[in-house]
């Protein structure tokens, strides 16, 4: 079988933009894949919102989705409550305060969600599931038979998200469901993403790690004055430090 169109998937780069670049880097060396999609999240956490939008913006192979971080920090600038608790409030009031208008203003204007067709295969693709239009709580052991609960009725061969940051991958007789990762928060100086190969009836996945140089961008958490810091690269880089590296 020779499944010749493909598309990568990326999700939570969470202003990570090392990582991004070097992603970018891997999907422009492959010949054949003919579009990207990014599944939210782009912005937060990491400290390189503005340089990871303009990366995104900048190209039009790619199409993305709104997050609930992006969500969050347009609910700031629309003078609203982000509905963000403690540090994690603070850290949208820094990224909101930091973010350029312009991007601002691109953001707004992104979709939730998406089903795009690639040969003769459907993408449904997301941040996270969803139950009347608001983000489920993250389903820590999630399965096979929960996701067809979701999606049986869905009519896509693939069903591709992020949000929980470990990676997923799991077949039924009628789809794939895939997480990549995280793209920009993890506990090695490892980007992911994946490829999905989509034709002839099927779906094959090619999970992706990119390494990439961290010890500067992990330095920018302190230099940078990110709220949090020590919190944000304990819990999301696996307490990685510039001087240990």
């Amino acid at each position: 079988m020779d499944l010749k169109l493909k598309v990568a998937i990326m999700t939570d780069v969470h202003g990570n933009a090392p990582a991004l670049r070097a992603v970018l880097n891997d999907i422009d060396s492959q010949p054949g894949i003919e579009h990207t999609y990014c599944l939210g999240d782009m912005i937060a956490i990491g400290p390189d919102t503005n340089q990871v939008l303009d990366i995104l913006f900048s190209r039009q192979d790619i199409s993305m989705i709104l997050g609930n971080h992006e969500d969050a920090v347009l609910a700031v600038l629309a003078g609203r409550e982000p509905g963000s608790p403690g540090t994690e409030r603070v850290h949208h009031f820094w990224v909101a305060k930091c973010i350029e208008p312009r991007f601002a203003s691109a953001l707004r204007q992104l979709p939730r969600k998406l089903v795009r067709e690639h040969g003769d295969q459907r993408l449904l693709l997301l941040h996270y599931h969803e139950n009347d239009g608001r983000l489920q709580a993250v389903d820590r052991e999630p399965s096979v038979e929960r996701l067809e609960a979701m999606y049986c009725n869905s009519g896509a061969q693939a069903v591709c998200f992020g949000h929980h940051h470990p990676r997923h991958f799991f077949r039924s007789p009628a789809r794939v469901y895939v997480n990549p990762g995280s793209l920009g928060c993890y506990h090695l100086p490892l980007a992911r993403y994946a490829v999905l190969h989509c034709g002839s009836g099927r779906v094959t996945v090619e999970m992706k790690e990119i390494p990439y140089e961290n010890r500067d961008f992990l330095a920018s958490y302190e230099r940078l004055h990110v709220p949090a810091a020590d919190f944000i690269i304990r819990t999301f880089h696996g307490n990685q430090r510039p001087a240990s590296r």
